[in-house]
C-alpha cells in the first residue's frame, strides 16, 4: 500500500511509504536534509510500524517540538490505520 503523508512542524514537506502489511518497504522524503533522510529511509526498511514508532516517535530537532523522525512514525502509524480500514 502506498500512502502519502504531508509532515507538520519540519523541514521535510512529505513523506510517502509504501507498506506490505505492517512492514515499511520504502520511504522517501521530500525537501529536508537529503543525506541524513536518505539514511533514515534505508535504516527503517523492513522494519514494522511498532518498530519505527519505538525508534523514532518523540524525537525533536533543535527548538521544534517534532522532528522528521518523529512525523515518519506518525506517518507510519497512520498508513498501517489507513490500510486496515480500506
Amino acid at each position: 500500500m502506498h500512502y502519502t503523508y504531508k509532515t507538520k512542524g519540519t523541514c521535510s514537506t512529505q513523506i510517502d511509504i509504501e507498506l506490505e502489511g505492517d512492514i515499511i518497504k520504502n520511504v522517501s522524503f521530500t525537501n529536508g536534509c537529503n543525506g541524513n533522510l536518505k539514511a533514515v529511509s534505508s535504516l527503517v526498511q523492513g522494519l514494522t510500524v511498532d518498530e519505527v514508532e519505538q525508534k523514532l516517535k518523540g524525537i525533536t530537532c533543535g527548538f521544534k517540538s517534532t522532528s522528521c523522525g518523529d512525523q515518519l512514525a506518525l506517518a507510519c502509524r497512520e498508513a498501517l490505520e489507513a490500510s486496515r480500514n480500506a
